[in-house]
C-alpha cells in the first residue's frame, strides 16, 4: 500500500512540466541516438551533463535517464530496416529482424520491439518500486566498514563481469581511484595532486572527464568511419506495420521470458543489455521445436531480445538508486549528476529525496509510453537523419562539447582537460583498455577513500576491523572469489587454444 501512494506521489512529481518536458527530450534524444551508428547513450549523457547545472535534480535525471533507455528504442529501427545496430545491444536484433524485414515485414518487426521493449521496461519498474525500498531498509544502517566492503565489491564486480580483461578493468578502476584523490583532501585540508593549480583544487569534473573520455574518444575512433550512409532510402508504409494474431501468439512468451531474465541480468554490475538481449535469443532458440528458424525471420527472435534489453536498462537503476552503487558507466554518470547537484548517492537518497526517486520511477512509465507513441510514426524521420554525412556531424559535436566544457566553470582549462581525457580515452580504447571502471573508480574512489580512512580511524589503524564484522567479511570474501574466479577463467580461455594445437 505505501508503494502505491509513494507512486502517487512521484507521478505528481513527474507530472510537472518542466518534468514533463525533460522526458519528452530526454527519449526523443534517446531514439536519435540510438538510431545513429557512432553515437552512444554514454558518449551523449556525459556531452549533456553540463545542462544539468541549470536544471532541477529531477528534471536532470528524468532526462538523463530517458535518454538511456530511449537508446535502447531507436537502436532496434536500424538493425530491422538497414541491418544496422545504432546500439551493442541491439545487434541482436539485426540476427532475425533483418531477415524479416527483407520479407517485407519489417514493420511487424518494428511494432513487436516497440511492445516488447515496453513491456520489459514496465517488468523492471515494478521490479525497481518493490525492490529499492528493501534495499534501502537493509543498507542504510551500515556502519562505514560496511559500506566500504560494498563499494569495493561494486568496483571489483564491475571490473571483473564486463566484457574484457578482468585484469585491464581492475587496473582501469585504480586508475580511476587515483584521479578521484586530485583536490583537498577533506580530512586534513592538504591540496593533493593540484601541481599548484586553483583549478583542481576541488577535484576533477564529472563531466569534464566523462566527455573526454566518451565523447571525445568516440568521436576520433570514428572520424575515419568509411560507411556510406548517404544511399539511406528506404521508407515503411502503414500497411506494414500490423501483426498477425500468429505474431502475437509466438511473441508472447518470449517477451516475458526476455522481460525476466533481463531484469535478473540488469542487476548485476558489468552485465549490462547486451549481455542480456544475447542471453534471451540464446534461450528462446534453444527451447524453440524449430531452431532452425531462427536467423531466417523468427519474430521470437526479435521479441525476446529487444524485452530483455530494455528490461536490463530499467533494472541497473536498481542498485544506483538504492545502494548508491553504479554497475556501469551510463550508471555512473547519473550518480555523476546526482552530485552535480549536491546530493550524495547512497541509500540516504531515497529517505531525504524521496520525491526525487519516486519522481524519477514514475518519469519512467510516462518515458516508455511516450516512445510507444514516438517510435513508430517517426521511423522514416530517423532514416533521414541517418543521411546525415559523419564529416558533417562529428565537427559538430566536437563544437558542442568544447562549449559545454567551457561554460562548465567558464575557464579554459577545462576545454585543455576534456581534450586530454578525449586523447586518454581514444589511446586507451586503441590498448583494449574499458574506460567504462575507469569512471565508475573517479565516481566511488572518494566514497572508498571516507569510508576506508574513518573506519581505520575508529578502529584505532587496526585492519582487522573490516573482517571482524560479518556483513563486511562477506563482502569483502565476495569480492576477493571473483577477482580468483576471473583470473583462473583467463588462464583457461589462453591455454585453450595451445590445447586445441596439441589435439590437431
Amino acid at each position: 500500500m505505501d508503494i502505491l501512494v509513494n507512486l502517487a506521489a512521484g507521478f505528481s512529481v513527474a507530472a510537472q512540466p518542466s518534468a514533463l518536458l525533460a522526458c519528452f527530450v530526454g527519449v526523443l534524444l534517446g531514439t536519435l541516438i540510438g538510431v545513429l551508428p557512432g553515437l552512444g547513450p554514454m558518449a551523449v549523457i556525459s556531452l549533456l551533463l553540463p545542462i544539468t547545472y541549470h536544471l532541477s535534480p529531477v528534471d536532470a535525471l528524468v532526462m538523463l535517464s530517458g535518454i538511456f533507455y530511449g537508446s535502447q528504442y531507436g537502436g532496434s529501427i536500424t538493425s530491422i530496416l538497414l541491418n544496422l545496430p545504432g546500439e551493442a545491444s541491439s545487434s541482436v536484433t539485426c540476427l532475425d529482424g533483418h531477415p524479416m524485414a527483407k520479407q517485407g515485414r519489417g514493420g511487424v518487426a518494428l511494432v513487436m520491439t516497440t511492445v516488447a521493449s515496453f513491456v520489459g521496461a514496465c517488468f523492471s519498474i515494478i521490479l525497481l518500486a518493490t525492490m529499492a525500498p528493501l534495499l534501502v531498509s537493509f543498507v542504510k544502517n551500515f556502519t562505514d566498514q560496511q559500506y566500504f566492503a560494498l563499494i569495493l565489491l561494486g568496483l571489483v564486480a564491475a571490473s571483473t563481469m564486463s566484457v574484457g580483461s578482468a585484469a585491464k578493468g581492475i587496473v582501469m578502476v585504480a586508475v580511476g581511484v587515483i584521479f578521484g584523490l586530485v583536490g583537498v583532501d577533506i580530512d586534513s585540508g592538504a591540496a593533493r595532486f593540484s601541481y599548484g593549480r586553483l583549478e583542481l583544487l576541488d577535484g576533477l569534473n564529472i563531466a569534464v572527464v566523462a566527455m573526454g573520455l566518451f565523447g571525445i574518444s568516440e568521436i576520433l575512433l570514428n572520424i575515419g568511419s568509411n560507411v556510406d550512409n548517404t544511399a539511406i532510402s528506404k521508407r515503411v508504409g502503414w500497411r506494414e506495420l500490423i501483426p498477425t494474431r500468429d505474431d502475437w501468439k509466438r511473441s508472447a512468451l518470449p517477451i516475458g521470458r526476455g522481460s525476466f531474465f533481463g531484469a535478473l541480468i540488469g542487476v548485476l554490475p558489468g552485465a549490462g543489455a547486451t549481455i542480456a538481449s544475447f542471453f534471451a535469443y540464446a534461450v528462446e532458440k534453444r527451447s524453440s521445436k524449430t531452431p532452425e528458424r531462427f536467423g531466417k525471420g523468427a519474430i521470437e527472435g526479435v521479441a525476446a531480445p529487444e524485452a530483455a534489453n530494455n528490461a536490463a536498462a530499467q533494472a541497473s537503476f536498481i542498485p544506483t538508486l538504492a545502494l548508491g552503487i553504479p554497475g556501469s558507466a551510463t550508471m555512473a554518470l547519473m550518480l555523476g549528476a546526482l552530485m552535480i547537484q549536491g546530493i550524495v548517492p547512497g541509500p540516504m537518497v531515497m529517505v531525504n529525496y524521496p520525491d526525487l526517486f519516486w519522481g524519477l520511477l514514475a518519469s519512467f512509465w510516462i518515458g516508455n509510453v511516450l516512445l510507444v507513441i514516438l517510435n513508430i510514426p517517426l521511423v522514416n524521420v530517423w532514416i533521414l537523419l541517418l543521411r546525415v554525412p559523419y564529416r558533417i556531424m562529428f565537427p559538430t559535436i566536437l563544437f558542442f562539447v568544447c562549449l559545454g566544457a567551457y561554460t562548465l566553470k567558464f575557464s579554459v582549462f577545462d576545454v585543455y582537460c576534456v581534450l586530454g581525457f578525449g586523447l586518454l580515452g581514444y589511446f586507451l580504447r586503441l590498448l583494449s583498455f574499458p574506460v567504462a571502471p575507469l569512471l565508475l573508480g573517479l565516481v566511488l574512489g572518494p566514497m572508498l577513500e571516507e569510508h576506508f580512512r574513518r573506519s581505520l580511524l575508529l578502529a584505532k589503524g587496526n585492519l582487522w576491523t573490516f573482517f571482524q564484522n560479518p556483513v563486511s567479511a562477506t563482502f569483502l570474501a565476495i569480492a576477493a572469489a571473483l577477482i580468483v574466479f576471473s583470473v583462473i577463467s583467463q588462464i583457461r580461455n589462453r591455454n585453450k587454444p595451445r590445447r586445441e594445437e596439441e589435439e590437431v
